[in-house]
């Protein structure tokens, strides 16, 4: 049977957390609202809609959302130019392909702005499927990603093991009843990643790549599951 390794994007496979935040913290300006740059950081990772609801209240005037989005995905397009890859992402696809993994980006990006950052990757050898905003209608920490990655790779959660960079990445994968690795280079720590319930936590993913004989990762035919 296949097993499906399931990538999030930002902040995992590209360094792009922080151009993020930067967009939304420029965009929320625009509409006069001000949270410090550390919330805003510390919701990257949800979609745009759970966002909102955590940054401004879930009883807030929802007329400026539709704007706030638009704003939002405009001002992070100027940092298209600056995208770039971790060192060893793509490589690391490559490696899991190569051991006999289903590789799918879980992403909620829209379309275009997916389109952009799997340029920016430069692995598409390598990966057998994606999602994006379109596949979805709660964005994490609802698990309808993970759920829509399982689809796209044609596995139970038995079979497949969610890669990601936030605590939202990680409740998502245990809401789908799917194990997640977690890595540091999207600025959240180990002890939060571990309390949200991290299998496993490596500071980025060449160093996931260096240890991968040591991982869950290793070989898609283990049934059992170790923690590092």
């Amino acid at each position: 049977m296949p097993t499906a390794a399931l990538f999030d994007v930002d902040g995992t496979l590209l360094d792009t957390n922080y151009w993020h935040t930067v967009a939304w913290t420029q965009a929320l300006a625009q509409y006069g609202h001000h949270p410090a740059m550390a919330r805003i950081h510390g919701a990257i990772g949800m979609g745009g809609d759970q966002l909102l609801d955590h940054l401004l209240g879930e009883d807030r005037d929802r007329d400026q959302d539709e704007a706030l989005s638009a704003a939002h995905q405009a001002l992070f397009a100027r940092f298209w130019p600056a995208l770039r890859a971790f060192d060893g992402a793509g490589d690391l696809l490559r490696a899991l392909k190569g051991r006999g993994w289903t590789v799918v980006l879980a992403s909620s990006a829209s379309a275009r702005d997916l389109a952009v950052m799997r340029r920016a990757l430069d692995a598409d050898d390598a990966i057998d499927a994606a999602t994006s905003a379109d596949d979805v209608e709660a964005s994490k920490p609802a698990p309808d990603l993970v759920r829509a990655a399982l689809a796209k790779a044609g596995v139970g959660p038995d079979r497949a093991v969610f890669v990601g960079d936030t605590p939202w990445d990680v409740q998502a994968a245990a809401r789908a009843e799917v194990p997640c690795v977690a890595v540091l280079s999207g600025g959240t720590g180990e002890r939060a990643l571990r309390a949200a319930g991290a299998l496993e936590v490596h500071a980025d993913v060449a160093e996931l790549l260096t240890g991968l004989d040591d991982s869950v990762l290793a070989d898609p035919a283990r049934r059992t599951h170790g923690s590092r």
